[in-house]
């Protein structure tokens, strides 16, 4: 069954011009039929550069928002248009005024797990892969990193020389990971080696051996001697490590390192969206002219 999906997806990305883009969190099925598998920087740059005129966005919807906004004369499917990553919603536009009234020489940085109204609302965009790099090069002294708390943590202890204010939001699948199931694993798997996303708690982030974006992490799987690890993020991301690190033992930590929205897409809905040319992700062009500058800028200073 799925082998015929499959050949009907192919079959149709050729008859639209249409590129499939998925995160690392999607299904390995969906994985698997992709043309580009990254984390939201890399997937943001190749939405910038593909020729097709079709993307076939396999994430979470703003997601498929930073494609459209950087790309508005392509069609931008999103498969599954209820795929709202919750972080997203957790920044207040109320609270980014407040901050710009009370800090004269403040940056709002907003990590890209956001959505448009909020991106046009700030200066420039990262995401876990450039943040600390990004927020380095600002001239500003004060930021105000949104919506993420726990990677806004992580920038703060790597950029001191900063003031970082930090917003109250987080992932709840890298916060269901809890320090006390990341020693129960290690006491049973004394050999492996704890690598942790950011977004992570500082506890768990704490007992990390190291530290990366999803992308990062991946790489430093494949290149690190070990051959065993406890991975603290989205258990998703087993399909490339498998992939680059075949020998190697990786184990996760609880039933919660699922992230219930990326496991909405299905191959059933990346066919049916390449049939119906729907649903299609858009912003209106007054969000999508403020947006693009902070999404520029990141692409420009990540360089």
């Amino acid at each position: 069954m799925d082998d015929d999906l499959k050949e009907e997806i192919k079959r149709l990305c050729k008859e639209k011009d249409a590129v499939i883009l998925a995160h690392y969190y999607v299904d390995e099925s969906i994985q698997e039929i992709a043309d580009y598998i990254g984390d939201s920087f890399y997937l943001a740059k190749v939405a910038k550069s593909v020729k097709n005129k079709t993307i076939v966005f396999c994430g979470v919807t703003f997601m498929g928002e930073s494609a459209y906004i950087i790309n508005p004369g392509k069609t931008v499917l999103m498969p599954s248009e209820n795929a709202v990553c919750p972080m997203a919603l957790m920044v207040d536009p109320e609270k980014i005024a407040e901050m710009r009234k009370k800090y004269d020489d403040l940056a709002v940085v907003c990590y890209i797990n956001s959505m448009a109204d909020i991106k046009a609302l700030s200066d420039v965009c990262v995401t876990s892969s450039n943040a600390v790099k990004i927020v380095k090069k600002l001239p500003n002294k004060n930021i105000f990193f949104i919506p993420d708390g726990n990677l806004g943590r992580f920038v703060a202890q790597q950029v001191p020389e900063k003031n970082i204010i930090l917003n109250p939001g987080f992932c709840h699948v890298h916060t269901s990971i809890t320090a006390q199931a990341v020693s129960d694993c290690f006491r049973e798997h004394q050999n492996a080696k704890i690598i942790a996303h950011p977004e992570c708690l500082k506890e768990v982030c704490d007992l990390a051996d190291y530290l990366g974006s999803t992308k990062e992490l991946i790489e430093y799987a494949k290149t690190d001697s070990a051959e065993e690890y406890i991975v603290c993020t989205e258990k998703g991301v087993l399909y490339e490590l498998k992939k680059v690190a075949p020998n190697k033992k990786f184990y996760f930590v609880g039933a919660k390192q699922i992230c219930p929205n990326m496991k909405k897409l299905t191959l059933e809905k990346v066919k049916k969206a390449l049939s119906d040319g729907f649903p299609v992700s858009k912003v209106s062009e007054e969000v999508r002219v403020r947006a693009v500058k902070p999404l520029d800028r990141m692409l420009e200073l990540a360089q």
